[in-house]
């Protein structure tokens, strides 16, 4: 007992720095310590205490936070958009209007300079090497495994929505009029490219203009890094190898002689960053803007390389239909992507001057002045997508294809590259939608499938099955065969789901869809925002 009463009275005399101080004790003693030298017991164990009095306060602040970032995005939710049972996230509007720039057009020389009317999209004699880098051109790279997918609170949508998931590429097929066929066709495509995709992530021979269509072969089926179980190491590869060939400048390592690289790859990259919002992406996707918003001539148009500069001769500037055609994709999937560079709407309406300068009164575009060539459907789609669909260029351009037949030959009205016209006249005519469309649509997926070469069981799935593998071999004079032919049959198969069709309001109503945006205050013309 003596030795029990000797130990109560010891823990009762026990001096107050041994029992627990009191809260505001504590945050006078903190203060106290943090006015100490940082060396010194005091000021460390002031920063001890400072953490455990911080860390019930973080408990309930972060929460709170959470809760009213959550609730203020949720106010600005953008409206869903139902498809028969499938909902479809609508992406941001592109409300661009196009308007004549009040800037007088240059004088052009009464004679017109003699431009060989050639299409030199790539030229497959060009031997390029891979591309280098040293250590002071090569960019500081973010890894792009940021694109993959984290489960999280808050998410950032795709500004494209949902309309290339699968659930929206069925129901949108459905309504344009595609088919399990055509489907089936596409993703033997991809598992070719995939099969054929070098280890450096490239595509051969033109290495960067073949990687571009590449992505875009593969986004246009909704197949990006993070969340495609089978061809999202593939896009990944691919996106890395154009970062890392692009030089300080813009322009990128071992493009071809005219550079039709340089707008195809900045295409590609706009529309992953539009996809991904990759942070690595959006810089090179904005550094390759620079040049071609640069190359642009006070006409409107674009030349090879990009050259800003008129003949030195004639004083005349050289706008190439086709090669303006890549740099306008270029620039609204810019637009729709929402990346930010000085005078990119200026561009857009600008270039408008340029496709008309190449219109034919009659109808049609010519190459380097007005005419009536394969190029019909470069400008025809061009200015649909930059918001003149209505304009007279147009409607004439339309009749003018309207005797046009998809094929995969050399011979008849088209030329020499029938399958690079078509490429942009099958999209021009799902735009004009109608009897243009579904008559052209109704040829086209029996040709294109059955032009389709094919090895069977050449490669697995993600979940190890057996699947064919597909590609075609077109007679166009100028192409990178059989990359550049595989992805342009594959985009037009996958027009039904890669974007709304540009109509009228009265036809868009008709058909259930949703209008986005009008581009004039007549309401005549329609630009979706999904359309790149």
């Amino acid at each position: 007992m003596k030795t029990a009463k000797t130990c109560q009275n010891v823990i009762l005399e026990l001096p107050d720095t041994y029992r627990e101080p009191g809260y505001l004790r504590r945050l006078t003693g903190m203060a106290r310590g943090l006015r100490q030298p940082r060396h010194s017991r005091a000021y460390k164990a002031a920063v001890i205490e400072m953490e455990r009095i911080s860390a019930p306060v973080t408990a309930i602040l972060m929460p709170l936070f959470i809760a009213t970032l959550l609730s203020i995005m949720s106010t600005n939710e953008i409206e869903d958009e139902q498809y028969d049972g499938v909902t479809i996230r609508e992406p941001d509007i592109f409300d661009t209007e196009w308007k004549e720039i009040d800037e007088p057009m240059p004088t052009r020389p009464t004679s017109e300079l003699d431009f060989t009317p050639d299409l030199p999209a790539v030229n497959p004699d060009i031997a390029v090497e891979a591309p280098t880098q040293t250590r002071a051109e090569k960019p500081p790279v973010q890894t792009l495994n940021a694109v993959s997918p984290v489960k999280s609170i808050v998410s950032v949508k795709s500004i494209f929505g949902d309309f290339r998931s699968v659930e929206a590429r069925q129901v949108l097929r459905a309504r344009y009029d595609g088919s399990e066929v055509t489907e089936e066709a596409v993703l033997r495509a991809l598992r070719w490219l995939k099969k054929n995709q070098q280890p450096d992530g490239s595509w051969k021979t033109q290495r960067i203009a073949m990687t571009g269509l590449a992505v875009l072969t593969f986004l246009a089926h909704g197949e990006k890094p993070g969340d495609s179980p089978e061809f999202g190491a593939t896009v990944q590869s691919a996106l890395e190898f154009l970062v890392r060939s692009q030089r300080p400048d813009g322009r990128f390592s071992g493009m071809d002689g005219n550079e039709y690289a340089h707008p195809i790859a900045t295409y590609a990259l706009c529309e992953a960053y539009g996809m991904t919002l990759n942070p690595s992406v959006k810089a090179a996707a904005e550094k390759a803007l620079v040049p071609i918003l640069r190359g642009q001539h006070p006409t409107g148009g674009w030349t090879y390389k990009m050259s800003s500069a008129p003949d030195p001769e004639s004083g005349a500037y050289r706008d190439d239909t086709s090669y303006m055609g890549w740099c306008v994709q270029a620039l609204k999937a810019a637009k729709l992507a929402d990346l930010q560079s000085d005078g990119l709407e200026k561009a857009i309406k600008l270039a408008v001057r340029g496709f008309r300068k190449n219109a034919n009164p009659d109808g049609g575009f010519g190459y380097v002045s007005p005419g009536a060539s394969g190029l019909t459907g470069v400008g025809t789609l061009c200015m649909q997508l930059l918001g003149a669909s209505a304009e007279a260029e147009v409607r004439r351009s339309l009749e003018v294809m309207d005797d046009w037949r998809p094929s995969f030959d050399d011979q008849g009205p088209m030329g020499t590259s029938p399958q690079y016209y078509f490429y942009y006249a099958t999209q021009a005519k799902f735009h004009a939608g109608g009897k243009r469309w579904e008559n052209w649509n109704a040829a086209m997926k029996r040709i294109y499938v059955k032009a389709q070469q094919i090895e069977r069981n050449a490669i697995k799935d993600d979940r190890g099955h057996d699947c064919d593998i597909g590609w075609w071999t077109n007679g166009d004079k100028h192409t990178d065969r059989p990359v550049m032919d595989t992805c342009l049959a594959a985009l037009q198969l996958m027009v039904y789901y890669r974007y709304l069709p540009t109509t009228t309001q009265a036809a868009t109503r008709r058909s259930g869809v949703k209008v986005l945006a009008t581009a004039t205050d007549t309401g005549d013309i329609v630009v979706d925002s999904g359309n790149l």
